[in-house]
């Protein structure tokens, strides 16, 4: 993976309608595996949710971009993701999902593939789905190919983080530049 796709990669929140082949999944979840993991304990599980009437039941419990909603709601049938990836555990370490993830993402972005990384569900609903008493549903990653293109933009100290959409419905994302969010300690 080239250093390319972390300074490109967006999340993104509109699909095509075009199923993710399985060998795709499973490059996804591989990075997953191989993400740096506290004591190499590894307790997440992944589970693939691609027939579509379960993905339809997932995505009616998911909520997407408050700050343009709804505007980047991603409507069923149209521009929802085809493909979500539950990540699962009795008792994560928010650190070791954020690194399985992001790897994920990183791993998509790098074969053409779009990932939005969802904490913002109904957990009652989406683990009832499942039926994951036993290994809850901890947070989803939706998956497809993107169909939107968003844009970064690099902003100082005073800058305000908050995305928005600009007059062509294109998705402008602020983020701090080096400078802003760095202190040298000498």
């Amino acid at each position: 993976m080239e250093f390319d796709a972390v300074l490109q990669r967006r999340t993104i929140r509109l699909f095509q309608q075009k199923m993710v082949p399985d060998d795709e999944i499973r490059y996804l979840i591989n990075a997953a595996c191989l993400a740096s993991c506290g004591a190499n304990r590894q307790p997440l599980r992944y589970r693939v949710i691609r027939r579509p009437e379960l993905v339809k039941a997932f995505f009616e419990h998911t909520r997407y971009a408050a700050l343009v909603h709804p505007r980047r709601t991603p409507q069923w049938g149209i521009s929802a993701p085809p493909v979500f990836i539950a990540v699962c555990a009795k008792n994560p370490s928010a650190v070791d999902a954020g690194a399985a993830i992001q790897s994920m993402e990183m791993a998509a972005w790098n074969h053409g593939i779009g990932c939005c990384w969802i904490g913002s569900f109904d957990p009652a609903e989406v683990n009832a789905l499942l039926r994951a008493d036993d290994l809850p549903v901890r947070y989803l990653v939706a998956v497809g190919y993107p169909a939107e293109g968003p844009v970064v933009e690099r902003i100082g100290a005073d800058g305000s983080p908050a995305y928005y959409l600009d007059d062509s419905d294109t998705l402008h994302v602020p983020k701090y530049s080096v400078d802003a969010v760095t202190t040298y300690w000498d």
